[in-house]
């Protein structure tokens, strides 16, 4: 088992708990409605990767391979690039530097994170030698 990863996990997941709870209160008076649905969105998708992240780090004791390792590490990367880049674009309204349009292309790399690290868990449980 990779106690790192499950640390991450459930480290991830308390700040989408906080994440969410910060947005339905702070920001809902802030944000206009659809950039609350794109932080909201944020906070979704990361709450979904950090249950992944534990998933991973459980499965690490049963798949002895790298793509498990490989996944854990996308799921995290995907963390930052989608959910990261998702905060920042709702709230920029709320930051005096408005200049954040250049992360609007690192969302979709997040994205492709998270789906190339459910491939490598798939590959290692396609993998997995054992019966």
């Amino acid at each position: 088992m990779k106690r790192n990863t499950i640390i991450a996990g459930i480290t991830f997941a308390s700040i989408a708990v906080i994440l969410g709870a910060f947005g339905a209160h702070a920001l809902k008076a802030k944000l206009q409605t659809e950039m609350l649905q794109v932080f909201e969105t944020g906070v979704r998708y990361q709450m979904y990767h950090s249950f992944a992240l534990i998933v991973t780090g459980i499965l690490s004791a049963t798949f002895k391979s790298n793509s498990v390792k490989y996944a854990g590490n996308l799921f995290i990367t995907g963390i930052f690039f989608f959910s990261g880049s998702l905060y920042l674009l709702s709230t920029k309204a709320v930051w005096t530097e408005s200049s954040l349009s250049f992360l609007g292309p690192i969302t979709p790399l997040g994205g492709l994170c998270f789906i190339a690290g459910w491939g490598m868990l798939l590959h290692a449980v396609i993998k997995n030698k054992q019966s």
